[in-house]
């Protein structure tokens, strides 16, 4: 009967120990994935400042020449059309990067549940106008494009899903799917920011290779070719394995999740230095 006892106690114990891992294991990938989101929301809202200081400052002064200060064919004199799409595309570039943020501030959520909801109808009109945009620019708008035929069909999948995720983003939020609404709002977080995804990486590359893949004539490369698709691709693959690591009962597939987030919260944080240093303070 003492026996039976002592191993009740002992399974009890162990349980016990397992709970405490686990809360434990799940405090920590909470907590690295804020230091992922803080410092990711510090380099995008470095993103948005350089956007409007010098584009939206340019378009101002109406001097729509001042694009060309960073974009090799943006304002062409003559293309109503294309300069209106490209006008629009930068201008929901800053609006869908900054309220997207927002959308993931948990405060927000929960205590400001009104301006969640209106903020994410604006998320989600700027994601379906960035979509458009951009395919249109990428395929139709009579300009020539730096890169090469590759790169041009990365962009226009990333174009594509950015329309997809949206749509299934909205769909799910009006059917009241709050958990399956989460996931995909944040692919579509992800996808919408894929060109500053783009530039962070670029710069870091740079950094670390001085632009070894890089063909600088043509703004073309192997890595320019990897890397386009991988500006998408790359963060929607971490997401699905942190999805299935929030998920697993498993306790070391949770840490060894924070240990990979941590290393690619430094990395990123990284590259949005040498962006902001190299590439966007010099032009604001």
């Amino acid at each position: 009967m003492d026996l039976n006892q002592n191993k009740a106690n002992a399974i009890t114990l162990k349980k016990a120990d397992n709970t405490k891992f686990a809360i434990h294991a799940d405090a920590v990938l909470n907590r690295v994935t804020a230091y992922w989101f803080y410092i990711a929301v510090a380099g995008m809202w470095m993103f948005v400042a350089y956007i409007i200081s010098l584009y939206f400052r340019a378009a101002i002064q109406g001097n729509f020449e001042g694009w060309n200060k960073v974009l090799a064919h943006g304002y062409e004199a003559g293309n109503t059309t294309g300069n209106l799409f490209l006008g629009a595309h930068l201008f929901f570039a800053a609006i869908i990067t900054f309220s997207g943020t927002l959308q993931l501030i948990p405060h927000i959520r929960k205590y400001a549940l009104a301006f969640h909801r209106w903020n994410g109808q604006l998320f989600i009109l700027a994601a379906f106008a960035m979509g458009i945009s951009g395919l249109y620019l990428e395929n139709f708008g009579h300009r020539h494009v730096a890169g090469d035929l590759s790169q041009r069909i990365a962009v226009s999948i990333n174009g594509i899903l950015i329309l997809y995720f949206a749509a299934l983003t909205l769909r799910y939020a009006l059917a009241r799917k709050i958990d399956i609404h989460r996931r995909w709002a944040l692919r579509l977080f992800l996808v919408v920011n894929g060109t500053w995804f783009f530039r962070i990486g670029l710069m870091l590359w740079i950094f670390l290779t001085n632009g070894a893949g890089i063909h600088w004539e043509t703004f073309s490369g192997p890595f320019m070719t990897t890397w386009n698709f991988g500006q998408y691709l790359f963060p929607l693959a971490v997401l699905e394995i942190y999805f299935y690591a929030q998920y697993s009962k498993r306790i070391y597939i949770k840490f060894l999740m924070s240990g990979i987030l941590l290393l690619l919260t430094l990395v990123m944080g990284t590259g949005i230095y040498r962006a902001f240093t190299g590439l966007w303070l010099p032009r604001m």
